[in-house]
């Protein structure tokens, strides 16, 4: 095993225990000769959120790690994709699902709830190395390593730094500067319904839905994503509205069912029905930002929202950040010898990828508002990569 001169293991110091942040310690880990600690800023840990898309580029770094099959009875790949208009629940198209990525790709598309894949992860990292309740307030570059300055006044001394929290990441204000996020107009809610209320409203849904295929209704600035997670036991509901009313960017704040029933008055009966079942509902502002010019600094490195925040149109955000968390993992087991040279070889073979798609999903959402939109755009090349055979050199 190869260590740095002195004779210990590259020390890797990473703010943020989300799903990223959590790819690159279970990568690290795996690999071996990498002592790693994770900060989080919560006192508890645990992932906001509900459903979650897994394309085949994030189960394949599922699988790399050791975790394929715990998630296959976590997940759920819908038979077939429906989309239904939105107010009288015509079926406009309809084609199927289940295994064809699986044949293309190499692996399947699935849909899972996000605390399940984050509690996966979370089981690769020793609980000793995770460390609640710590706020980085800054993170500097020394001569040889770079220093994490937490809210208490500590400072922890590491060989490589990632920042790995998030959209507000103290990380990258601190090394790049203030960058501000923008609006996209598009507010969202998010809710899990138990699939029993699917079955419960049979008779106000139209014969075409029952809750195991992907759905999506379509209607005028706004669509209702519906599909099954949790081995078919739970419905998972995204509910999208083009909207310039309401701009908050933290994805966990409380909304009352009425607010999200007016947003789509005039919809199909069944579908609010539906959104009426809850018991709780969040909402949010849906931010992204323009590309970044550059991920690293030295010894100091972005993944995930903190390097590129990016639209939920093609529900690549989590599996980008998972890419990343194992890509970077690759880039300094092959350069243990060199984090900084790790660092820059990551920064060149994943920056232009994740722009890409972020600007992708950009346009998508755009397209969407369109009369009538044009063709999806393509997706092959997002879903075709394979993070852990790629090449670790960009071309």
């Amino acid at each position: 095993m190869t260590m740095l001169d002195t004779g210990r293991a590259l020390r890797i110091a990473i703010v943020g225990a989300g799903i990223g942040g959590l790819t690159a310690a279970a990568a690290l880990r795996k690999m071996g000769g990498f002592e790693v600690s994770v900060y989080e800023r919560s006192i508890d840990l645990g992932e906001v959120g509900a459903g979650l898309q897994m394309g085949p580029n994030a189960v394949k770094v599922i699988r790399a790690l050791g975790l394929e099959e715990q998630f296959m009875q976590l997940a759920c790949e819908p038979p077939s994709r429906v989309t239904l208009k939105w107010d009288d629940g015509t079926e406009m198209s309809r084609e199927p699902f289940k295994g064809r990525m699986h044949a293309t790709f190499g692996a399947g598309y699935q849909m899972a709830h996000r605390a399940d894949v984050h509690n996966l992860l979370l089981s690769l990292v020793p609980q000793e190395s995770i460390h609640t309740g710590v706020e980085c307030v800054d993170v500097q570059n020394g001569k040889d390593g770079a220093v994490l300055r937490l809210a208490s006044g500590e400072e922890i001394e590491a060989d490589v730094v990632l920042g790995a929290d998030g959209i507000h990441s103290v990380v990258r204000t601190a090394v790049f500067g203030e960058s501000k996020a923008r609006f996209t107009n598009q507010i969202c809610w998010r809710l899990v319904l138990p699939m029993e209320e699917v079955r419960k409203a049979a008779d106000k849904l139209p014969a075409s839905f029952d809750g195991s295929q992907y759905t999506g209704w379509l209607g005028p600035k706004g669509h209702v994503i519906l599909y099954p997670i949790r081995g078919g036991e739970s419905l998972n509901i995204f509910a999208g509205r083009v909207s310039d009313q309401w701009a908050g960017e933290k994805w966990a704040v409380p909304s009352p069912i009425d607010e999200m029933l007016d947003a789509y008055a005039g919809w199909h009966p069944g579908m609010l029905y539906l959104l009426s079942r809850a018991t709780e509902t969040f909402k949010w502002g849906i931010h992204d930002h323009d590309p970044l010019d550059a991920w690293v600094s030295g010894r100091i490195a972005l993944l995930g929202d903190a390097a590129h925040p990016m639209m939920p149109t093609l529900a690549q955000g989590a599996a980008i950040s998972i890419e990343d968390g194992y890509a970077i993992a690759r880039h300094l087991d092959a350069h243990r010898a060199d984090p900084i040279a790790a660092l820059a070889e990551y920064e060149r073979a994943r920056l232009p990828r994740a722009a890409r798609v972020q600007l992708q999903a950009r346009q998508q959402f755009l397209n969407n508002q369109l009369t009538p939109p044009p063709p999806f755009l393509p997706t092959d090349w997002i879903y075709g990569y394979d993070v852990v055979t790629s090449r670790l050199a960009a071309d």
